[in-house]
C-alpha cells in the first residue's frame, strides 16, 4: 500500500493532474471501445448475418485505421495533441450513437460497416496523439511509468470491455450497450478538455501535407533501429499473431469442445502482460532493447503450444508467458521514442508504429486458411514459431536496437 500511495504523492506519476486525466480517459476508451465490437458482432449474428458478413463489417474499422493513421500522425504534430484526441473521442461518440439507428433487423449491414469505417478514422487520429502527448504532461523521468500504466489499463480494458459488451447485450440489449459505449467516449472527451499541454509548440505555418508525411517517414529512415523494430513487429504480427487469432478459437473448439480454453488463454495473456509491465518499472538496464527482444521471444511458445495440442494447461501457460513477453514493450519502446525522437515529429513516428502494428494483420488473417491448407496446421504453426525467433535475431543486429538509442557517429562507424 505504501508503494501505491507513493504514486499519488508529490513527484509520483499520478500526482500529475494532466496524466490522471489522460489515464482515466484511456481507461474509459479501452473498456467502452472493447465492448463495442462484441455488441456489433452479436447484433449481426442475431439478425442472421454469416461469418463473411461479420468479417467484412469488423474489417472496415481496421482498414480505415491502417489507411488514415499517417494522416492522424501529421495532425498530431500540427496542433495540440489533446485537441486531436478530443476530436477523435467526440466523433466516435456521435458515430456510436448512429449505430443505434442502423442496428435494427431490417437495416442493411453496409450501414454498420460504413459507421465502423468512420470510427476507425477516429482511432487513426487518436492513437498517434495519445502516444505523443505524454512528453507534454510528464517529465522525462516518469515517462516509463506513465507508459506502463497506460499500456496496462489498455490491455486489461481489451479483456474487460468485450466481457462487458457480451453481458450488457444479454441484460439490456444492443442499443443500450451502444449508448454506454457512447457515454464512455463523451466521458473521455470531457476528461481531456481539462488537460493543459506544456511544451507543445504550435507552428503558425506548415509545409504541404504530403511533405510533412514524408518528413515523418524520413525521421524513421534516419533512425534505423526504430524502423527495424517497426518492420519486425509488422511481419511478426502478420505471420504469427494474425494466424494465432484465427487458429486459437478453431483449435480450442475442435480439440476441447469448448470456448473456455480460449477465454482462459486470452485472460492469462492480459494478466501476464500487465504484471510484466509493472515489474519492468523496477528494471534498470543499459540495454533495454536486448531485454525486450529476449522476453519477446517467449511469444514463440504460443504457436508451438497450438501445434502440440495435448494439454489445456500447456496452452494457458504459453499464453501467460506470451503476456510476459509483451510487458517490456510497454515499459521501454514508447519511452525510447519519446526520448529519441524530436517532440514535433513524435506524432508521425507513433503513427508509423501503429500502421506497422495493424497494416499487415488483415492480410495475415486472410492468408492463414489457404497457407494452412497448403502446409498443414501443425507444420505452419511450427514455422510461425521459428519465424518469430529468427526475425528477433536478425533485428537484434541492427545498430541501436540493443540500447534503443540512436548511436553516435563514432559508434556508427565502428559498428559499420
Amino acid at each position: 500500500m505504501s508503494k501505491l500511495r507513493r504514486l499519488f504523492q508529490t513527484g509520483g506519476v499520478f500526482s500529475y493532474r494532466d496524466f490522471r486525466r489522460v489515464f482515466f480517459s484511456t481507461t474509459l476508451m479501452s473498456v467502452g471501445g472493447g465492448a463495442l465490437p462484441m455488441a456489433v458482432a452479436i447484433v449481426i449474428i442475431d439478425t442472421g448475418g454469416d461469418a463473411t458478413t461479420l468479417g467484412m463489417v469488423m474489417a472496415a474499422r481496421t482498414l480505415s485505421f491502417a489507411v488514415f493513421v499517417m494522416v492522424g500522425g501529421v495532425w498530431a504534430d500540427r496542433i495540440r495533441r489533446k485537441y486531436v484526441m478530443m476530436a477523435a473521442d467526440l466523433s466516435r461518440a456521435l458515430l456510436t450513437i448512429a449505430l443505434i439507428l442502423v442496428s435494427g433487423d431490417n437495416s442493411p449491414r453496409y450501414f454498420m460497416a460504413a459507421i465502423l469505417f468512420l470510427i476507425g478514422i477516429g482511432d487513426a487520429f487518436g492513437g498517434p496523439a495519445s502516444g505523443a502527448i505524454m512528453t507534454s504532461i510528464l517529465p522525462e523521468s516518469l515517462l516509463k511509468q506513465g507508459n506502463v500504466f497506460r499500456g496496462a489499463v489498455a490491455r486489461m480494458g481489451g479483456i474487460i470491455g468485450p466481457a462487458i459488451g457480451v453481458a450488457a447485450v444479454a441484460l439490456i440489449g444492443a442499443r443500450l450497450t451502444f449508448s454506454i459505449s457512447a457515454i464512455a467516449c463523451f466521458g473521455s472527451f470531457l476528461l481531456l478538455s481539462g488537460v493543459k499541454e506544456a511544451g507543445h509548440i504550435t507552428k503558425e505555418s506548415h509545409e504541404p501535407f504530403w511533405v510533412e508525411m514524408k518528413e515523418g517517414i524520413r525521421t524513421v529512415r534516419e533512425m534505423p533501429w526504430v524502423g527495424a523494430m517497426i518492420l519486425m513487429a509488422s511481419f511478426q504480427l502478420m505471420v504469427v499473431i494474425a494466424s494465432e487469432n484465427v487458429l486459437l478459437p478453431i483449435i480450442t473448439k475442435r480439440e476441447f469442445e469448448t470456448n473456455t480454453v480460449m477465454a482462459m488463454a486470452t485472460t492469462s495473456f492480459a494478466i501476464g502482460g500487465t504484471v510484466a509491465s509493472i515489474l519492468s518499472l523496477k528494471l534498470k538496464t543499459k540495454t533495454p532493447g536486448r531485454f525486450t527482444l529476449l522476453t519477446w521471444s517467449l511469444f514463440a511458445l504460443v504457436p508451438f503450444s497450438l501445434a502440440y495440442q495435448e494439454s489445456k494447461i500447456l496452452i494457458v501457460i504459453a499464453y501467460i508467458l506470451a503476456g510476459v513477453s509483451v510487458g517490456p514493450w510497454d515499459a521501454f519502446w514508447p519511452s525510447a521514442i519519446q526520448r529519441e525522437v524530436p517532440k514535433d515529429k513524435q506524432g508521425r513516428v507513433f503513427a508509423l508504429d501503429h500502421a506497422g502494428s495493424v497494416g499487415l494483420m488483415p492480410l495475415g488473417m486472410a492468408l492463414t486458411g489457404p497457407v494452412v491448407g497448403l502446409m498443414g496446421e501443425k507444420s505452419f504453426l511450427i514455422f510461425a514459431g521459428i519465424f518469430h525467433l529468427l526475425v528477433n535475431v536478425i533485428v537484434y543486429r541492427v545498430p541501436g536496437v540493443k540500447e534503443m538509442k540512436t548511436p553516435t557517429r563514432s559508434a556508427k562507424s565502428e559498428q559499420d
